[in-house]
């Protein structure tokens, strides 16, 4: 019977070590070896990382029998290949997990989740503009979208790709913006402000994490941007309904936040940023995210604090290269170095 008290956390993966034990699993798909047989191939996640993972000896049988997102249990064996350790699998069967187990199984915010969204909500609360702020008041009282947004994550694997995230990248934009406002006193702080509240909405129906972070068919099929831009219009007839009318323009150049936001076509945007406010939003949120990235890969507070070698294993004072990144980071922080 697969037992979860037998995990072993990903990031403590050595060469070589059997593992046995209860994992995510992200996008199980069936390939094809050079010579026909099938193996399969996934993700293999915790708490604390990632792994990709292969089985040589897989059936057909076996692939139907497992989620393409969701948990498993499984007997392997670490091996490293190509700068990271994978595992290869002998044994693996479907699992429903305890809500328990989610915590240990799925990556998690280490900050307090109902104190960021009271640092949000107060954020939200002094807006200015009226129909701005009826809007905002609008969003905040759907219950079901609010709890939505505390849990979600912020992306699959890449920034904040944990729950809690959407609510921490959302929190900090808004504060980032908040202090550097003073900086650009002509930009509409209202519009900023609700802009970024806004922008990744649409990812509370994109992304689902209670099988695992995987893509919904509507994130498959219309995306956070699409599913945003439709999110505010249902939003402002319930507002309107409600008694307060949103000017036009106010409509529009919301629209363009949620449609301008990552920047460039080739990053996703439908639009390239057109507005002074639409300019800051996109390029705090790169910012945020990829400094996210950039710290959490380089800077790992855990491994530092219980002196592990990890940095060794993947090759000394630097990372492996980080796509999103597109380069490889330098570890150490300079002022710590003897030499």
């Amino acid at each position: 019977m697969p037992d979860v008290t037998q995990h072993i956390n990903i990031k403590s993966f050595t060469p070589n070590q059997f593992i046995d034990g209860t994992y995510a699993i992200q996008n199980c798909q069936l390939g094809q070896t050079r010579t026909g047989k099938p193996f399969l191939k996934c993700l293999l996640q915790d708490a604390t990382g990632r792994a990709p993972g292969r089985m040589w000896n897989a059936t057909e049988e076996l692939f139907s029998q497992l989620p393409t997102n969701g948990f498993v249990w499984l007997e392997g064996q670490t091996q490293p290949y190509q700068g990271e350790m994978q595992i290869i699998i002998q044994k693996i069967a479907a699992i429903d997990p305890t809500p328990e187990d989610l915590a240990m199984l799925l990556p998690t915010t280490d900050r307090d989740v109902e104190e960021m969204f009271s640092q949000l909500y107060m954020l939200v609360m002094s807006l200015e503009n009226p129909a701005i702020k009826a809007l905002a008041e609008t969003y905040m009282a759907d219950a079901a979208l609010m709890e939505k947004f505390r849990v979600a994550p912020a992306a699959m694997t890449l920034h904040h790709a944990y729950l809690g995230g959407l609510l921490e990248h959302t929190l900090s934009l808004m504060q980032l913006a908040d202090g550097m406002l003073e900086h650009y006193p002509q930009l509409n702080r209202d519009i900023v402000l609700m802009g970024l509240f806004l922008h990744d909405l649409g990812k509370t129906s994109e992304l689902t994490w209670q099988t695992g972070f995987g893509y919904t068919d509507e994130g498959q099929l219309v995306g956070h941007i699409g599913r945003g831009l439709t999110m505010l219009h249902d939003y402002i007839r319930q507002c309107e309904a409600d008694g307060t009318k949103i000017p036009g323009a106010i409509v529009m150049v919301l629209e363009h936040v949620i449609l301008s936001h990552h920047g460039k076509p080739e990053f996703g945007a439908l639009k390239i940023p057109s507005t002074p406010e639409a300019i800051f939003i996109s390029h705090l949120d790169d910012l945020d995210a990829k400094m996210q990235m950039a710290i959490s890969t380089s800077r790992n507070d855990d491994e530092a604090a219980e002196g592990t070698d990890q940095n060794e294993q993947a090759g000394g004072n630097f990372t492996e290269k980080i796509w999103a990144l597109e380069t490889r980071l330098y570890r150490p922080d300079p002022t710590t170095l003897t030499e």
